[in-house]
């Protein structure tokens, strides 16, 4: 058909100059954190097979290229309509506004290039072009790093912020640190797709049915279990290890509450990685993938050049492999998500690490099992684990390091190695001995001096906003649950609920009213913005009386969460359990009449000592059987 035409396209070539639209039927913007984190992971793995530290950015003309695969345009008038690619393209669109606002805070002159593949100036004013009404305000808000608030939005919307957050959180620009510019110009110089374009819908709509119906490729999943089936002899055998394979495979891509098409491959390389992976790929330029990256790309084809190592090949352990450790390690990792999406008594910790985003979590669990390890050794062998990664994560968040996908998957990778397969007992051994030696380099308790911050220095800021939230509502229900109250962590976290919680300022944006007491305007800033200076409020609560001060927000305080109540007088009468807490623990809770410098000083003491409490290693021992 003369009017179909298939162009490569970089990402500048596409995107530069160009408005793209969707039709109003069209499915939503679906991505969720594990894709974006893919996509962003694949890239930046790409590029640093070829970066080599002190590269300039003309160095990028020189490096190899990326294929984001294709998508589907149709024209009609002026206006570009995306029949198939639009996950793509929003996503390529919100990583581009993040490298935008990164490369602009630090003056970087690659702004001027990034941005008309943003938007288009149209009579002075900014117009996206990724052209869909009610998404443009939360890509304008994003784009000029103002608050936007998706609470009751569309789909497409709550999921665009929700996905530009998690790409915030993997801290790209951190990672690259001078690289950053090369980077962007190989993005966008050496990154592309096929666009096939056509002149009307009926061959656009064509084109997308043939790719997508009767022209489906295999999928690696699908590949990795023919090859498996392809050694078993005997027929009736073949056929019960297909439906053995079929039945696991349905189960974890219909797992509700999330249906999703590809969390077959999702559990498939946290498993082989798990259970298998010995080697990774150098931290250098110019290595070569390893076990570790390989299994995240090429799976199906890993497995079949490493099949002694994993022991299949024959008939009989390809059987064994598809009847019985298939379904024991889809079984654990139902278990990890159950666990990760709701509140699951006894398995806490892997809700505590979903709440942060800790994508390796998945891949680490499943480590110490043993196929044939009964349902309560799982379970414990999970939870600990969980309790550990819980504590790792604490430990390096309040001291300002970066926990992101990339930038732990050695420490995963050796973590993997170090506890695969072991019996329970040593497996707490071995997780409290990492414990106590990593207190050595990297304590809740600050030291500035040797490189360290901690508790007594953590402030609000791009890095630690998260983490502080997160702090915020694990001392909060810590300090209920010891108190004899409800355990509500899961509906602190809750940011989907109508109102939700916000990070409170006890300390009002108002530098003339502390100025006597703190001459500094910097220093005042990072008084408010610390720790020891927040609470968690519902949202309403928060907007109503941010302004005002303390004396005036104090006897709100009381009517809220115990932590936040335990400022004023009103959390100590009738309180007998609290009192309790406070004396077994020796908990520094009191109330203040006014809460200046001195007063913040003194609750920092309190919020170093519930945050060694909750991130104590001892808590490990809970998991070893009597």
């Amino acid at each position: 058909m003369s009017s179909i035409t298939p162009h490569y396209r970089t990402i500048k070539e596409l995107l530069q100059t160009r408005s793209f639209a969707i039709d109003e039927y069209q499915r939503e913007y679906k991505w969720e954190r594990e894709n974006i984190e893919e996509l962003v992971t694949d890239l930046q793995g790409k590029f640093e097979t070829f970066f080599h530290q002190g590269d300039l950015p003309p160095a990028a003309s020189g490096y190899g290229d990326y294929f984001l695969g294709s998508i589907i345009v149709t024209k009609r008038g002026d206006k570009n309509y995306l029949v198939d690619g639009q996950q793509r393209v929003t996503s390529l669109t919100l990583l581009l506004i993040y490298l935008f606002r990164a490369a602009e805070e630090l003056d970087l002159g690659v702004t001027a290039t990034v941005s008309p593949l943003i938007y288009s100036d149209h009579y002075g004013e900014k117009k996206f072009n990724l052209d869909i009404t009610e998404r443009v305000p939360a890509l304008r808000a994003l784009f000029n790093g103002t608050e936007f608030d998706a609470a009751g939005r569309d789909e497409s919307t709550r999921t665009i912020v929700d996905r530009y957050r998690d790409i915030e959180s993997l801290d790209l620009a951190g990672e690259l640190g001078a690289g950053l510019e090369t980077f962007i110009y190989w993005l966008i110089g050496n990154v592309g797709l096929i666009e096939i374009a056509t002149e009307t819908d009926a061959h656009a709509y064509s084109i997308f049915e043939t790719m997508n119906d009767r022209g489906k490729p295999l999928s690696p999943v699908d590949m990795l279990k023919a090859y498996l089936l392809g050694a078993i002899d005997d027929v009736d055998a073949r056929a019960n290890a297909n439906r053995v394979w079929k039945k696991t495979v349905l189960d974890l891509i219909s797992w509700e509450p999330a249906p999703n098409q590809e969390r077959d491959a999702t559990f498939v390389k946290a498993w082989l990685r798990a259970q298998y992976a010995e080697t990774i790929r150098e931290r250098k330029g110019g290595a070569i993938d390893r076990d570790w990256e390989l299994i995240g790309t090429t799976f199906h084809r890993w497995v079949r050049d490493n099949a002694s190592r994993i022991g299949v090949g024959d008939s009989v352990a390809n059987v064994a492999l598809m009847n019985d450790h298939l379904p024991f390690f889809a079984r654990a990792f139902k278990t990890i998500l159950d666990a990760s999406h709701r509140y699951v008594p006894g398995l806490e910790p892997v809700y505590y690490n979903a709440s942060n985003d800790f994508t390796w979590q998945s891949t680490v669990l499943l480590a110490p099992l043993t196929f044939g390890d009964d349902d309560d050794t799982v379970r414990r062998k999970i939870a600990a684990t969980a309790t550990y990664l819980d504590i790792w994560l604490m430990r390096r968040t309040v001291n300002y390091i970066r926990v992101s996908y990339s930038n732990v998957s050695y420490a995963m990778w050796t973590l993997c190695r170090e506890i695969r397969g072991l019996p329970l007992p040593k497996l707490l051994d071995t997780l409290r001995d990492k414990l106590d030696k990593d207190e050595q380099d990297v304590s809740l308790i600050g030291s500035p001096s040797r490189g360290r911050y901690g508790i007594p220095d953590l402030s609000l800021n791009l890095f630690s906003k998260r983490y502080i939230y997160h702090l915020l509502a694990r001392i909060t229900a810590y300090t209920e649950i010891r108190s004899g109250r409800p355990d509500l962590f899961d509906k602190y976290v809750d940011r989907s609920s109508k109102n939700s919680c916000d990070i409170e300022h006890i300390w009002a944006n108002d530098y003339d009213r502390y100025a006597e007491l703190v001459p500094d305007r910097t220093k005042f800033d990072n008084l408010r913005n610390h720790v020891a200076g927040l609470l968690l409020l519902p949202a309403d609560v928060n907007r109503s009386f941010q302004d005002k001060p303390f004396e005036d927000k104090a006897p709100h305080y009381a009517k809220e969460n115990l932590y936040a109540a335990s400022l004023t007088e009103a959390a100590y009468q009738h309180q007998p359990q609290f009192k309790a807490f406070m004396q077994q623990e020796n908990m520094p809770f009191r109330a203040y009449e006014q809460f200046g410098p001195a007063e913040q000083w003194e609750r920092r003491e309190l919020v170093l000592a519930l945050a060694q409490r909750v991130w104590d290693p001892n808590r490990l021992e809970q998991y070893r059987p009597s």
